[in-house]
This record gives structure tokens, C-alpha cells and sequence, in this order.
């Protein structure tokens, strides 16, 4: 049985504009038609999918220790769905063919995930990634209320994959990149033409330093600087973690990290 959605005939007096956009969705052809229209059982169903599938997610976030965490993408996922479900009653229901409450929805999701995004203290971008999944995960819940049980299932098993699996193919593609940008913290000021003398020694090209005001005070010179491998041997045998831990044995160096 082909999902349907249908408008309300034209009161103008001219023809029935019922209007079918159909979509063939193979889990609610199994399921039978009571999966399809709007039940006490399909309504059951359709947020028991989201929260279910919004918990792995969270899941996956919480795990990782990231701002949003198992209950935020839960709330957003069951606030959809449920949107989604009142904007088929309303529209079924009276002259309003707008989902305006699902619209909604979005705006907000997009409000609260951006003030997730923070900026630290090394001039790093933080939870951009987890801003993004609560916006799909309202998307997901959108689906999911409306009935689209299949395409539900398939976003989400790309959004867990995305967020899961390919962090570590990331990580391994930066460390082997020739440009990678390091955290360093000096014991004092004095040192940084020592640290630009070493550096090109070992084979680097240093792009860009930038100095990290936000350290003022602390006692120590702390610099933002990005880097390129020139030498050939560095760029075949060493890592980034490796040319790293090289530097970080430099009596003058306090502290230095890759920035992600």
C-alpha cells in the first residue's frame, strides 16, 4: 500500500483538488495500512522509532563526552515527530497546507544547536559537529512522524555511520596531511626564536604565528602556529604525533598539542 498524503477538496466550488503524493515505503507495505494513517498504534509506533533511534545517538555523543548529550537528542527527535504528526492532523483537518509547526521545529533546533557552538581558549571551533547532529536528528524525527519508516531507517544508519565511524578516518587523514596546526606554550617569550630556528632545522615551514592572548598574565607565551612538512623524509616516515613528541622535548617548551 503506496503512503499517502492527501489535501482537503477546494471550497471554491471547482473541482476536487485531492492531491496523492505517493511514496512506495517497503517497512509500511509490511506493516499493513494501519501503519500508514494516523492511529493510536501508528502514532505509538512512529515515536517509539525516534526515540529508539535518537538514544543510539545520544548514545554515541554522551560516550564521547560531547555538550549535547542523551537527553537533548532525544527531546529534539520526539519534539519532531510529534510536530510532524499535528501538522498531518492540521492539514488534514482544516484549510492549512503549510507544516508550519515542523517548520518551526527546525528554526528552533537550528537556535538551540548553535548556541552549542563554542570557541575555547586555543582558538579551536568545539561542538560544531554535535550542533549538526541535533539539526539531522530533527530531520530524523520529522521523518519518522510522518510515517517514512524506510528513509528513517536509512538516514540513520548514515548519521550513526557519519558520526561513528568516521572520526577515525578523519584523524588518520590528518596525520598524514603535510599541514597540521600545533598548540604551544613557551616558558617565556625569549624562546620563540630558538623554537623558529629548530623548527626549519627539523624540516618544517612554519605558515603562520599567531599569539594567544587569552594566556595574558598566565606567566607563559602561548602561540597558535601552523606548520607544513618540506623535508621529504619527514613527509614519508614521520607522523604528526611523532614530529610532536620530538618538539615537546625542548627544555624551553611548556605544553604543545595538535589543534583539531
Amino acid at each position: 500500500m503506496p503512503h499517502s498524503i492527501r489535501r482537503r477538496a477546494d471550497p471554491s466550488g471547482g473541482e476536487d483538488k485531492e492531491d496523492k503524493m505517493q511514496i512506495n515505503d517497503p517497512i509500511a507495505n509490511l506493516l499493513g495500512d494501519w501503519s500508514v494513517t494516523l492511529t493510536l498504534p501508528s502514532v505509538i509506533l512512529r515515536v517509539c522509532i525516534a526515540l529508539v533511534l535518537a538514544a543510539i545517538i545520544g548514545c554515541e555523543r554522551s560516550s564521547k563526552r560531547h555538550s549535547a548529550g542523551l537527553r537533548t537528542f532525544i527531546l529534539i527527535t520526539l519534539a519532531s515527530a510529534i510536530a510532524m504528526m499535528l501538522d498531518m492532523t492540521i492539514i488534514r483537518n482544516t484549510m492549512i497546507g503549510v507544516p508550519l509547526l515542523s517548520a518551526a521545529c527546525i528554526i528552533g533546533t537550528a537556535m538551540l544547536s548553535g548556541n552549542s557552538i563554542l570557541f575555547s581558549s586555543r582558538s579551536q571551533i568545539k561542538g560544531l559537529t554535535t550542533s549538526v547532529g541535533l539539526w539531522c536528528c530533527c530531520i530524523l524525527g520529522l521523518a519518522a512522524g510522518a510515517g517514512y519508516y524506510t528513509l528513517t531507517l536509512i538516514a540513520f544508519v548514515a548519521l550513526i555511520a557519519i558520526l561513528a565511524v568516521l572520526p577515525s578516518a578523519e584523524i588518520y587523514l590528518k596525520n598524514r596531511s603535510n599541514h597540521f596546526e600545533i598548540h604551544l606554550e613557551l616558558k617565556d617569550k625569549m624562546y620563540l626564536r630558538d623554537f623558529v630556528t629548530t623548527i626549519r632545522r627539523l624540516g618544517l615551514r612554519i605558515d603562520d604565528i599567531e599569539q594567544n592572548m587569552a594566556y595574558t598574565g598566565s606567566g607563559l607565551s602561548v602561540y597558535t602556529i601552523t606548520l607544513t612538512i618540506d623535508s621529504e623524509e619527514l613527509k614519508k616516515y614521520k607522523t604528526h604525533s611523532e614530529i610532536i613528541e620530538a618538539i615537546a622535548s625542548l627544555d624551553y617548551i611548556s605544553h604543545i598539542e595538535e589543534m583539531n
